[in-house]
């Protein structure tokens, strides 16, 4: 009995979706993702949502790190090996659809470390990749008047740099994974039409 529930288990695992979604601060994914979740929900879909940034950060503070913002300064090796931790964790989930909530990368010292490398894709063996946008003005007055986090200061000319950053990395996930991407934009109050671009392409 017990050898069955673990293949049960495994089963799980591996024919769940798991869909990864990124965004650069100021697109608003997170409220895009609230509503995708709401609809999913409403539609009785088994579904979670995953902070790959608050997984790291659960991980993090056993090492004496206390903020999110913390951890884009880390050299890379121990962001390396946070991104491996909280990989594991997710891999573990068996819901029917799983979103990771992540970024494509993260500003380090170093330059641009990627959020998603390829030993991060092995363990979370992402099926699909949702990349989330908006237009750089609007990134950019939504970036400055958000208190609730601690921002560097960008213009708009960092932004575009950023969002081509972002496009260039998913490419390379979609490559190696040999899984779908697709590009949404999250226009000023089109939310309802990007979240549900994003169900579509959950193929369900």
């Amino acid at each position: 009995m017990k050898s069955s529930c673990r293949v049960w288990g495994l089963y799980l695992a591996e024919s769940n979706k798991r869909i990864v979604v990124v965004g650069i601060p100021g697109v608003g994914k997170t409220s895009l993702l609230e509503r995708t979740v709401s609809i999913l929900r409403e539609r009785k879909t088994n579904v979670s949502v995953i902070s790959y940034g608050t997984m790291m950060l659960k991980v993090a503070k056993s090492h004496g790190i206390e903020h999110r913002d913390q951890l884009r300064k880390l050299p890379t090796t121990k962001q390396q090996e946070l991104q491996r931790e909280a990989a594991k964790e997710i891999a573990a989930h068996t819901e029917r659809i799983v979103i990771i909530d992540t970024h494509a990368f993260v500003r380090s010292p170093e330059g641009y470390y990627p959020g998603l490398p390829a030993h991060v894709l092995e363990i979370i063996k992402p099926t699909h990749f949702v990349s989330v946008t908006a237009r750089p003005e609007e990134i950019y007055s939504r970036r400055i008047n958000d208190m609730t986090r601690s921002r560097d200061k960008v213009n708009i000319v960092d932004i575009k740099r950023d969002l081509g950053v972002q496009l260039g990395m998913m490419s390379a996930c979609a490559v190696l994974t040999g899984s779908p991407i697709k590009h949404i934009l999250n226009g000023e109050g089109r939310i309802d039409e990007a979240a549900d671009k994003i169900i579509r392409s959950m193929e369900l």
